[in-house]
This record gives structure tokens, C-alpha cells and sequence, in this order.
């Protein structure tokens, strides 16, 4: 299954929260750690155990309970909450406009929420008794809890809270999302991508094929077969199509030169948007990997399922790809010994027609996507009613960190070129 958006994510996080900060240091941001229930659902003794729970408190514009003035507050994701994250997002300035107070959660088991002194997801997804713990049903109960723990401490009961988050399970399914991204922006790039994987197995399977495509490529290590080679390049088309413009790649493909071959191509368009390979093509992939990547992987085998495959169509630029929930299911009993709940997710938060359930059950929403992001193709982009509606971003000029209308670039800061 391509692993579309957690690569992604990743480099998101990294480029954007670890700015030199600017609000650590304020007197008006406090950090913080709730002793947060362990379990919210049963009634054994250990349910009753606590862990801490960090999260950031920026009072700077609140306007005071006494003015019942609002409480933004930020649902983590799958990833830590660094003390300066509040430096790369939006809501600080929604803060002052609302004079509201904002306050910043960290999802349980990431960071530093960590339950029984554990450091590393290493650790915690070891222990097939702790990592029970770990899930999104968990998590909201966490944030719920907390919240009311800050109302009440803040004597802020009439206070309105407005929660928001990004990304983390927001699509059921996804087919050819970057077929028109690319092909939008060049048809001679949607053709050298669509060319260059039978090019690559082709060449590989050759006498010092092998070879060949490690020079060719400048792998930092010999290939010792194809896949791993075109996974890396899948992921980084999908990486440019949630966060960054397909036509960064697809430029530097085009200007390649008259007459140059597919695989050229190819890695003078990956060369030009990752500069770091111009030395060589670091292509490994550790299983050990970053917090972000354990913690999602586990999340993803145990309860939030998620079919996603491309190349489903003949017009696709992707190879055939086929979603094989068995393979799945034996994948995740090896890694975890845990079984997969395929339909745990729809059963537990109605998402089989989330449009019906919203009408019948939903109020007070603001679906915000951009059109760029291949997870808008499962997200609310009409209103239901008039308290769910839905905002979007088409396509749009460069950030210098991200582009209109991509994935989660709605909180980032505001930039004089914004829509």
C-alpha cells in the first residue's frame, strides 16, 4: 500500500515547527502536562491509572472568561508538539481577532505524553498491553477531558470553544489523485512518469541492470532490485502533490535536454526538488524510522484501516496498484501480533455516508480543503446546511514553504499572497 501522506507529513513537520521560535520565550505562553486518564472506557483498576499530558496555553489576546470571549484549541496529530509550534500556524493570529485563548493538545503516546515514564514509540509498541491504549477514540476522550479541566479551571464555563485539527484519517480512500496534478502541468512530465517504471524494471532485470540503474540514479548503495527504487520515487510524487507543486518536478524533467532518455529525466526532476540527492540517492528505508512513522503505522494496523492505492485507471501515471486487505492483515500480525479492525473506524464515527450522518447529526463544522491536497477528493467540499460548511482553495501562486491550496496549509501563517 503506498504510504501516501506520511512521508509527506513528515517533512511538513519538520520544515515548519522547528523555526527559531518567537513565542517560547513570551511570558503569555505557559507549557503544561495533565494528568490524563489511561483508559476512558473501562472499569478495571489500571483505567484509572494517569499519565502526563503536555499542551501549550498562548493567553496573550484572551479577552477573559468574565467576557465569555472563546477558546481555540488545536487537536494534535500523529506527531509531537514542539514548544514552538504555535510560531508556524495561523491560529494565534485567529486569537487576536476573536481575543480568544489558545491552547495546543498533544496527542496521547506522542512527545512527551507518553504513559508509565516510557520515552520512545520503541518502547511502547513493544508492550502489546500499553499500546492498547493507543488509539483515536482514546485521544478524543483525552481532549475532551482536558478541556473541561481548563474551563473550569479557568472559571470559563460559558466560554464557547472552537476546536481544529489537520489531516489524521481524513480520507476513506483515494484513486489517482495526482493523475490531473501533474498532467495540468505538463503532459511530457504525466508521460516520462508514466514511461519510466517499465523503463526501470525493463533495465533491471537485464545483466547488470542493477548496476546500470545505480549509476544512473547515483544510489547511495548498490540496488538489489527495482521496487525499492520506484517506491521512493512513488513517494516523492505524492510527497509534491500534498505539500509542494508538481511543476517543481516537472520543470526540471522538461528542461533535461533535447533528445535525453526517460530515466534521465527522471532524476534531473527528483534531483532538482531534493537537492540533497545531487551527491547521492539515499533510497533506504529504516524500519526503525521517525515517532511519527511507528506511532501511524501502529494506529493504521490496528483500528484506521485505510485502502489507499493508485493506479487504478489506464489513464493513471502510476503503475497498477491493488489494495490486498489479506497481505494487510499477515503484515500487521507479524509486525504487532494484532489483528486489523477494517470497519471499526466507519462503525465507531458513521463515515460510511459521512454527508447523511453530518445532516441527520453534524452543526457548527467548517470543512476547510485545498484543491491541490489529493485528500480533498474524500473530503466536504459543498455545504450541507448552514451551520457545516465548506471552504477550499483552487490552485494558487508559491509559499516559500508550501503551496496554495495544499495539504494542512490552511494553518500554517499567513502570507501577503494568501487567497
Amino acid at each position: 500500500m503506498p504510504r501516501l501522506g506520511r512521508l509527506g507529513r513528515r517533512i511538513h513537520i519538520e520544515n515548519e515547527m522547528t523555526k527559531p521560535s518567537s513565542l517560547s520565550n513570551n511570558t503569555n505562553m505557559t507549557i503544561s502536562h495533565y494528568s490524563q486518564t489511561l483508559d476512558h472506557f473501562n472499569y478495571r483498576p489500571e483505567s484509572y491509572l494517569t499519565f502526563k499530558q503536555k499542551y501549550i496555553i498562548y493567553s496573550k489576546h484572551w479577552g477573559g472568561a468574565k467576557a465569555n470571549s472563546p477558546i481555540l484549541v488545536y487537536l494534535g496529530d500523529e506527531a509531537p508538539l514542539y514548544d514552538d509550534a504555535i510560531n508556524s500556524m495561523i491560529l494565534s493570529d485567529y486569537a487576536a481577532r476573536l481575543k480568544a485563548l489558545l491552547v495546543l493538545i498533544e496527542h496521547r503516546f506522542y512527545g512527551e505524553s507518553k504513559p508509565f515514564g516510557m520515552t520512545s514509540m520503541e518502547e511502547v509498541l513493544r508492550n502489546a498491553s500499553v499500546r492498547g491504549y493507543f488509539n483515536s477514540a482514546q485521544a478524543i476522550a483525552d481532549y475532551a477531558e482536558l478541556i473541561l479541566h481548563l474551563k473550569k479551571s479557568f472559571k470559563a464555563h460559558y466560554s464557547p470553544v472552537i476546536v481544529s485539527g489537520g489531516s489524521y484519517g481524513g480520507s476513506k480512500s483515494i484513486h489517482d489523485p495526482n493523475f490531473s496534478l501533474l498532467f495540468e502541468t505538463s503532459e511530457s512530465c504525466y508521460n516520462t512518469i508514466k514511461k519510466s517504471w517499465a523503463v526501470i524494471d525493463k533495465i533491471g532485470s537485464k545483466p547488470n541492470g542493477l548496476s546500470l540503474l545505480s549509476k544512473k540514479f547515483k544510489t547511495c548503495k548498490h540496488l538489489s532490485n527495482t521496487w525499492k527504487l520506484k517506491d521512493f520515487l512513488d513517494l516523492r510524487y505524492c510527497d509534491l502533490a500534498q505539500y509542494g507543486s508538481p511543476s517543481w518536478i516537472c520543470d526540471a524533467m522538461d528542461k533535461a535536454g533535447k533528445g535525453a532518455d526517460v530515466l534521465t529525466r527522471v532524476h534531473a526532476g527528483v534531483a532538482a526538488v531534493y537537492p540533497e540527492t545531487s551527491y547521492c540517492l539515499d533510497i533506504s528505508y529504516s524500519e526503525s524510522g521517525s515517532e511519527t512513522d511507528l506511532g501511524w503505522a501502529w494506529q493504521t494496523c490496528s483500528e484506521m484501516v485505510m485502502p489507499i492505492v493508485h493506479g487504478t485507471s489506464h489513464d493513471s501515471m502510476f503503475p497498477p496498484g491493488k489494495f490486498d486487505l489479506d497481505s494487510f492483515i499477515q503484515d500487521c500480525k507479524h509486525k504487532y501480533n494484532v489483528l486489523p479492525r477494517p470497519h471499526w473506524i466507519t462503525t465507531y464515527y458513521g463515515g460510511h455516508d459521512i454527508k447523511l450522518i453530518l445532516q441527520r447529526f453534524g452543526s457548527n463544522i467548517i470543512f476547510s480543503n485545498g484543491l491541490k491536497d489529493p485528500y480533498s477528493t474524500a473530503g466536504v467540499l459543498e455545504y450541507l446546511s448552514d451551520s457545516i460548511v465548506a471552504v477550499y482553495t483552487k490552485n494558487g501562486s508559491s509559499h516559500h514553504h508550501c503551496i496554495v491550496g495544499t495539504h494542512c496549509q490552511d494553518l500554517s501563517g499567513p502570507e501577503e499572497d494568501d487567497p
